[in-house]
């Protein structure tokens, strides 16, 4: 069972104008803790820190104060331990056409975290484990994707294959980064309620970052809203949507897509 937990985190960037520097702070003591089988969304608009947080997490950066922790103990970068975070700790990117090495197959992709994580494997047992990969995330039949190229698999198959290799190392949370932002319209949802089921399948906890509250509201337990770096309001999904408290919020959830209350509109 992995937690993961933020308390008092900060990130701040030096910025250089001119002769002169100034700090930028991106994550300002943010604080969250997040347990199997639950999702947090974290939502916000553009350079409001979602990002940040997930770099944070991946070991990508490191904060400037405050603590990250697995299971209770501090995060490391070095050793053992770090290898055993990597492992339990896995991230979905924004762009599945980014995230995928063109020249490598979809059976490569897969195999490579295998190898790196469950070194006792067979050959045998690596090519099943591929296979079953595929079929978790619905790419069936599997045996048609094992040597595929990304270039071959549409927008919203790439992303399933890149859920399948965050899955490959068995992690216990997972950090989806706009998962569906650069999809579909018609295949987000698919993708979301992907997600979703893998989560209840594999207890998961899932740490979801958007801008779209609608989304956020459909697919998470709790929603966060960041505001230049700073969590101004936090609760469990419904009660963030339909009953805001905080006035960047109430912006959030007026600008979201609402069929019934476009309804009302035109009705009168």
């Amino acid at each position: 069972m992995t937690v993961l937990e933020l308390r008092d985190v900060v990130k701040e960037y030096k910025l250089r104008e001119g002769l002169r520097t100034r700090k930028l702070r991106a994550v300002d003591q943010v604080s969250f803790r997040l347990e199997p089988g639950r999702t947090i969304a974290l939502v916000g608009q553009s350079g409001s820190g979602k990002s940040t947080i997930a770099k944070l997490l991946m070991q990508l950066e490191r904060p400037t104060a405050g603590e990250i922790l697995v299971n209770d103990k501090p995060m490391v970068y070095r050793g053992s331990r770090a290898a055993t975070y990597r492992k339990a700790v896995q991230m979905v990117f924004q762009d599945p056409f980014a995230s995928l090495n063109p020249y490598h197959t979809v059976g490569h992709h897969l195999a490579r975290p295998l190898r790196l994580h469950h070194p006792g494997l067979s050959r045998e047992q690596l090519a099943d484990r591929v296979l079953e990969l595929l079929r978790r995330v619905r790419l069936d039949p599997a045996e048609d994707f094992v040597q595929r190229k990304p270039h071959e698999l549409s927008g919203g198959q790439r992303q399933r294959v890149a859920i399948a290799r965050a899955l490959a190392p068995s992690p216990g949370i997972l950090v989806a980064d706009e998962p569906v932002s650069m999809l579909d319209v018609s295949i987000r949802l698919g993708v979301l309620n992907l997600l979703a089921t893998l989560q209840r399948e594999e207890n998961l906890g899932v740490l979801y970052i958007t801008h779209d509250l609608a989304t956020a509201r459909h697919f998470s337990d709790e929603i966060m809203v960041l505001y230049r770096g700073e969590v101004v309001e936090r609760g469990p999904a419904d009660d963030v949507i339909l009953n805001p408290q905080h006035e960047y919020t109430r912006l959030l959830a007026d600008a979201a897509p609402d069929p019934e209350r476009r309804l009302a509109e035109l009705k009168r």
